[in-house]
């Protein structure tokens, strides 16, 4: 198997946002009501052409410590009806806010709104708290416009490594 290549990005101010307008039609709204088994969905639905595989070992009782931890936020997008995608915000220590899981549904793939998705993800991070950082990684097995759209929305590349 070859080597994964990882990307670690962050954004140190609101102010580098470089945000994308909202697209007719979709709409975000946050899962207040947390289930474990709605994030699981999520992350079988998105991730399953990315090979999102470490958590698909997980039980339920990790998957529900995980999904309905108090630092733990779920937005999913909508279109139409239909899930569009969503994303996972994790509030850490020291004000740092990771985007823990991005990314859209694969019918939604190459119709606009993943730079809206990604906009609106750091937004809410930002106003989470007194939030002094938003960071987020990808590999080289997400999406190739994965890294683009992320440093397009102005988050910077503070750490490349490898792994086999």
């Amino acid at each position: 198997m070859p080597a994964v290549t990882l990307q670690y990005l962050e954004m140190l101010s609101p102010d580098e946002l470089r945000g994308k307008p909202q697209p007719m039609g979709l709409t975000i709204m946050e899962a207040q009501v947390k289930d474990y088994r709605f994030n699981r969905f999520l992350y079988q639905l998105v991730g399953e052409p990315w090979q999102w595989t470490d958590k698909l070992v997980h039980t339920d009782d990790q998957w529900q410590t995980y999904a309905e931890a108090k630092n733990l936020r779920t937005f999913v997008a909508y279109h139409r009806g239909s899930i569009a995608g969503y994303y996972e915000l994790r509030q850490h220590p020291e004000n740092n806010v990771e985007i823990a899981y991005f990314g859209l549904a694969p019918k939604f793939i190459g119709k606009g709104f993943g730079g809206y998705l990604l906009t609106h993800a750091i937004e809410i991070a930002w106003y989470w708290g007194p939030t002094k950082r938003v960071w987020v990684y990808t590999c080289s097995l997400d999406h190739p416009n994965a890294i683009h759209n992320y440093q397009a929305r102005g988050l910077q590349i503070y750490k490349t490594e490898e792994r086999v």
